[in-house]
């Protein structure tokens, strides 16, 4: 009996012994951890205490007695996400990351104290980085669907990560999984992202993409609620309305706002812009009409359309004469009349001399009341090759080639 006594005694040591050894196994991981974490500068010194880790963390996962321990969890999944995140080759580098994943979900349902939530984040921001890193090589190769997966897999880990929302709601984007990028998109301008007047811009062309119109309308009309001053949601919210055959609503609103702050530069532009766009859609139904009063007729409201959007634009320029759009425009809206008058006496018989000089000197004389707008935009803007476009065109309608060829050279060297 004192036999039996003694060696069943003798095996309860070596069970505790046994179970103290993995412990000790879970400690030397925490401790190579540790020393790796304080270590990073040093490369030299860091990565042995990783593998060192590695080696610890995989004896004591494999050990019954540690291995559903919180602890055990939680440095397994910060030292496999960090495995995963140095490695470059992704075939041993996916299973680390598979391995850090499934350790971070039984570390957080394992961890009811939050004793080691710092091990968890550790892991978490390296999972987040080994994706982010997948997901921006996946869309430099143009991989839409895979970089929105890996994208998407980053801003789970962190949902309110602006960026990590952005760059999946733009791979979505770029994958034509629309649904996918309005949702994130939606979500990004809850947040405190820096461009999401932008935002708002981009889920207007979603909306295009996808023929709904009034989606892309009220996605531009909350982006103005918010961002009044963003001349390209106030431009698109124009071009959509003008699209919707809405014009008298955006001259109402423009003349509305105008009455309530009459210094405001932009909303003299955004009426000139209105405007224009009205003269060149009347200008495209022209062209398609046959009957030559009714051309006639469309000709008087193109032209009065113009004579509106320069009086505005005129407006913007007393306001601020070096606004280079209003003075672009300005210029086009101009030089526009001039076109049609120069064409129209080219398309004269030659038994109509007197006609046609008639017609060349009134065009002469409308280009060159385009001609200072025409100077100014490229003066204030030399690389804009709309503006040096226009001063081309103004060239050759005044028969001056040598300096229509000057501008050109300028443009091809834009180019």
């Amino acid at each position: 009996m004192k036999i039996k006594f003694f060696i069943a005694g003798l095996l309860g040591v070596v069970s505790a012994t046994t179970a103290y050894a993995q412990k000790g196994e879970l400690s030397n991981a925490q401790d190579a951890y540790t020393k790796y974490s304080a270590f990073k500068a040093a490369p030299n010194v860091a990565l042995p205490s990783l593998n060192t880790a590695k080696t610890s963390i995989d004896k004591a996962a494999a050990n019954a007695k540690t291995a559903t321990m919180p602890q055990t969890y939680a440095l397994q999944a910060a030292i496999y996400a960090t495995l995963a995140e140095k490695d470059t080759v992704k075939t041993t580098s996916e299973p680390l990351f598979n391995t850090a994943t499934e350790a971070v979900k039984k570390a957080k349902e394992a961890d009811t104290k939050g004793e080691f939530k710092s091990l968890i984040d550790d892991a978490n921001r390296n999972l987040a980085q080994y994706k982010l890193s997948e997901g921006v090589k996946e869309f430099k190769e143009r991989k839409y669907d895979l970089a929105y997966g890996s994208f998407d897999i980053y801003r789970q880990i962190f949902p309110d990560d602006t960026n990590a929302v952005y760059y999946t709601a733009l791979s979505a984007t770029n994958a034509k999984n629309y649904n996918a990028a309005l949702t994130n998109y939606n979500h990004l301008v809850t947040l405190k992202y820096s461009n999401n007047a932008s935002v708002y811009f981009d889920m207007s062309n979603i909306y295009l993409a996808s023929k709904d119109t009034t989606g892309a309308l009220k996605s531009v009309a909350e982006g103005i609620a918010k961002y009044p001053s963003n001349g390209d949601l106030r431009k698109r919210q124009i071009e959509l309305y003008l699209r919707m055959g809405r014009q008298k609503e955006v001259i109402a609103q423009i003349n509305d706002a105008i009455a309530n702050d009459p210094k405001n530069k932009l909303l003299y532009y955004y009426a000139g812009l209105t405007y224009s766009q009205e003269a060149e859609a009347v200008g495209k139904a022209q062209a398609k009409t046959k009957d030559q009063a009714e051309k006639d007729k469309l000709e008087v409201t193109k032209l009065d359309y113009f004579q509106k959007s320069a009086d505005v634009y005129k407006k913007a320029l007393e306001i601020d004469p070096n606004f280079f759009e209003a003075n672009l425009n300005l210029g086009y809206d101009l030089i526009n009349p001039a076109i049609d008058t120069y064409n129209a006496a080219n398309q004269l018989p030659s038994s109509k001399q007197k006609e046609y000089d008639a017609a060349i000197a009134k065009s002469a004389t409308l280009f060159d009341l385009a001609k200072p707008y025409l100077l100014k935009a490229v003066e204030i803007n030399p690389k804009s090759i709309d503006a040096l476009s226009n001063l081309k065109t103004y060239y050759i309608g005044k028969k001056d080639m040598a300096n229509a060829n000057d501008t050109q050279k300028k443009i091809d060297a834009l180019k």
